[in-house]
């Protein structure tokens, strides 16, 4: 059975909405924009959200959080 479209980006948007509470530099919020952009058809939604994140947080802050995140997902 397919998943409604509607219904997916609906809860999307819930999630990007959910994350936006949590701290900052954690990758949930990076997560549900990445999940919310792959509802909406995108073909690269890990690039639509660090083009989000670029835009938000400026090119230097964006780079401490992914080198940041990075650097957890190694340990």
């Amino acid at each position: 059975m397919k998943k409604n479209p509607k219904k997916a980006y609906r809860d999307a948007k819930r999630a990007v909405e959910k994350a936006a509470k949590k701290p900052l530099g954690e990758g949930s919020r990076f997560e549900a924009v990445a999940k919310s952009a792959e509802a909406s058809g995108a073909k690269n939604p890990k690039a639509v959200a660090a083009a989000v994140g670029r835009k938000k947080y400026g090119n230097k802050k964006m780079q401490a959080m992914a080198a940041a995140g990075r650097r957890k997902n190694k340990k």
